[in-house]
């Protein structure tokens, strides 16, 4: 078996596959039938793909999602993007070292006509958004086409193995993303009138109001009345020393390599970016049977939610608050990081580096929306409206409700007749997309007699399964706005029944279950715990932490639970001394000689910074044309080639227009590149009829 394959996981099932063989430069390989190529590879012990025509440096996997090229291989002489490719049996598979060459003409070929598909709706994405949308439309009754890029519907929910926050009456708050994946997904085939692409690339709008989308190797141009964008997002990066050694990729890129394609994407994994993406991606890792070596954030707190930093610190991972990475280091791949503290402009303070060993540095510092289809509809006249991240980045909860009205928002702009948006929808969508609010000092009270639980949850973030589970509601939450604080109130009848719906149910991992009435000087504590369950047994001693992480003592394991009706969540029962137990809340998993920073710090030179990943174009090249008056992304991109890579500058531009902020330069100075007229990459020969872009 794999060292690189996760062959065991708490949460995911393994189910067997058909392995088949294909080459790498001519050396024998094996790995699954249909995954993507990049993970056969990864599964392999390769990141190495390739390496730049321009410099020789190395190139691996960055996004696996499609949105850029870093992942280019040569399967069977053609180039092809290794995320997006499933493996075949006998695939030749090379890497692309320097510029791929074009197959041999060797007679001209005339063009076909090309299909055109006329549809009510047609929306882009099948995520959350999409799927939600398109469940509103098959309702009423309206033909709608949903495509997606990817080989089944789901988008991001395929990636998270935890629960989701939100409302359980209205986005399954409570439930993981990976089944709230099939649920929607089942819901969105019964309906007679949606029709589903898959494997279907969204190219361009153009000023006749059709799409082009590229239909399992197939193009077609898709007529619709109506477009909803429900594309999601693309991960941001940064610019610093090492940005594009094999081994540096994004949140989304992990996920899909550990939680899609059970690949062990990493040994010992450092993340930079302390939102939502950054926090749960540490979470997944080491349930990967991954080490995470820390978590550094910018700012001086994380932007995500707080319980997803608390859970992740009770595990033992150290995040370092108003820091940033200096450099990636190593020759070939990543061999450790540096990071600094940054001063109140955010630059690194000298003196204040310190260095960690790690093969693995992961880029979570936010989102940009993929709404390019969305702003060329709309500036062709072509009625398009937006949905999910494509719309406002929020959590998938957010994106799931605002499908839904978006469906009847697009239903309306049809002329149909339908039911007004209830109001209570639009109120339900803000509160969902909120951002973490206020933070409360712990408010429980020691209560050291009876059995009841202890909610370790102290920010303002909407959620709410834990009320809707409580048999005897002893948990409150205000009803009109579920981001307010929960509430655990005794009744003197019906009161606490130590039941552990309240534990199971919590997508934080933010409930414990405290119990005095066998012991009253060593109380049983229950703690929910998700990972695999022969990792902890009766008898065992374990480290109890806090809610912050920090160190409460050791504690005897009298039992644990899996019963089906708590979905792969195991119950963990310690004794513990009354003086604490009600302050535990989390078990450590990882000791602190795996967070340690090494003896000595690493340090890269600056000059070597690279700004545009695919045409290898450094900071100084683009900064010296600023300083001599260049205000035209467009003259940069003929003067430096930054921008004309494969991923079109989706990667880049952000970083250039904050390089002209760096250098004082206002936005409104500034003109943008002009767009590409498609937005991804196609085979030409698929424009003249040909299935591959080579063949008949």
């Amino acid at each position: 078996m794999s060292e690189y394959r996760i062959h065991r996981h708490p949460i995911l099932p393994i189910e067997a596959r058909e392995e088949v063989e294909f080459t790498w430069q001519g050396a024998p390989l094996k790995a699954q039938k249909g995954e993507m190529l990049s993970s056969a590879l990864f599964a392999n012990g390769l990141r190495t793909f390739g390496h730049h025509h321009k410099d020789k440096a190395p190139q691996g996997i960055f996004c696996a999602n499609g949105q850029c090229a870093q992942c280019l291989v040569l399967v069977n002489g053609r180039p092809v993007k290794s995320c997006m490719t499933p493996l075949q049996a006998g695939m030749r598979v090379n890497p692309v070292d320097g510029l791929p060459q074009l197959p041999p003409v060797t007679s001209a070929r005339s063009q076909v006509p090309i299909e055109t598909v006329s549809v009510p709706v047609l929306i882009i994405g099948g995520g959350p958004a999409g799927m939600s949308a398109a469940i509103e439309l098959g309702r009423r009754g309206i033909g709608t086409l949903l495509i997606d890029d990817k080989h089944r519907l789901g988008g991001k929910l395929v990636l998270q193995t935890h629960r989701f926050f939100g409302s359980l009456e209205t986005v399954h708050a409570g439930t993981r993303g990976i089944d709230i994946a099939t649920l929607l997904e089942e819901e969105a085939r019964r309906q007679d009138d949606v029709e589903i692409w898959l494997n279907s690339v969204a190219l361009g709008v153009f000023s006749d109001h059709r799409v082009g989308v590229l239909q399992e190797n197939m193009y077609k141009l898709i007529a619709p009345r109506v477009l909803l964008v429900a594309a999601g997002a693309r991960e941001k990066n940064l610019v610093f020393n090492g940005n594009t050694l094999p081994g540096v990729y994004g949140a989304g890129a992990f996920q899909t390599l550990v939680n899609r394609d059970l690949v062990r994407a990493a040994e010992r994994l450092f993340i930079v970016g302390g939102g939502n993406v950054g926090l749960i991606a540490g979470y997944h890792a080491l349930q990967a049977g991954i080490d995470v070596v820390g978590l550094a954030e910018a700012m001086p707190e994380v932007g995500g939610y707080k319980v997803h930093q608390d859970k992740l610190v009770r595990m033992g991972v150290p995040v370092y608050l108003r820091h940033t990475v200096v450099s990636a280091n190593g020759e070939s791949q990543v061999e450790s990081v540096t990071i600094a503290e940054v001063d109140e402009n955010f630059a690194p303070l000298p003196g204040t580096e310190k260095s960690f060993a790690c093969d693995t540095l992961l880029i979570a510092v936010g989102l940009d929306p993929v709404d390019e289809f969305l702003v060329k509809a709309r500036e062709f006249g072509l009625p398009a409206f937006a949905a999910g991240d494509a719309q406002e980045i929020a959590e998938a909860s957010a994106a799931m409700f605002s499908g839904k009205i978006s469906g009847l928002e697009v239903a309306k702009a049809l002329g149909e007749s339908v039911e007004d948006i209830p109001q209570d929808w639009y109120h339900t969508a803000e509160i969902l997309k909120s951002k973490p609010g206020r933070v409360e000092k712990a408010r429980h009270a020691p209560r050291k007699v009876g059995v009841f639980p202890v909610l370790h949850c102290h920010q303002e973030i909407p959620c709410n399964p834990c009320t809707s589970v409580c048999p005897n509601r002893l948990i409150h939450i205000d009803s009109d706005d579920i981001r307010k604080l929960p509430e655990y109130r005794e009744k003197a009848a019906d009161g606490c029944t130590g039941c552990q719906k309240c534990v199971v149910i919590c997508p934080a991992l933010a409930v414990t279950l405290v119990d005095y009435r066998k012991d009253a000087e060593f109380p049983s504590v229950t703690i929910p715990y998700e990972f695999l369950g022969e990792s902890i047994s009766e008898g065992d001693r374990v480290l109890a932490v806090d809610e912050e992480g920090e160190e409460l003592g050791q504690v005897e394991v009298v039992k644990t639970r899996a019963v089906k009706r708590n979905d792969r969540t195991i119950l963990v029962q310690v004794r513990a001394a009354a003086e604490f137990a009600e302050r535990i809340a989390g078990i450590q998993v990882q000791g602190p000689w795996i967070t340690a920073a090494m003896e000595e710090t690493v340090r890269r030179m600056d000059d070597e910074t690279i700004i545009c990943r695919c045409e290898r174009v450094k900071v100084g090249e683009i900064r010296a044309l600023i300083q001599a008056g260049a205000r035209d992304m467009n003259e940069i991109k003929a003067v430096t080639r930054a921008g004309m890579g494969s991923c079109g500058g989706k990667t880049c531009s952000p970083l250039i227009l904050r390089l002209f902020r760096e250098e004082g330069i206002p936005p409104e100075e500034v003109t943008k590149n002009v767009q590409r007229p498609l937005f991804m990459e196609v085979p030409l020969g698929v424009f003249a009829g040909l299935k591959d872009g080579l063949h008949e």
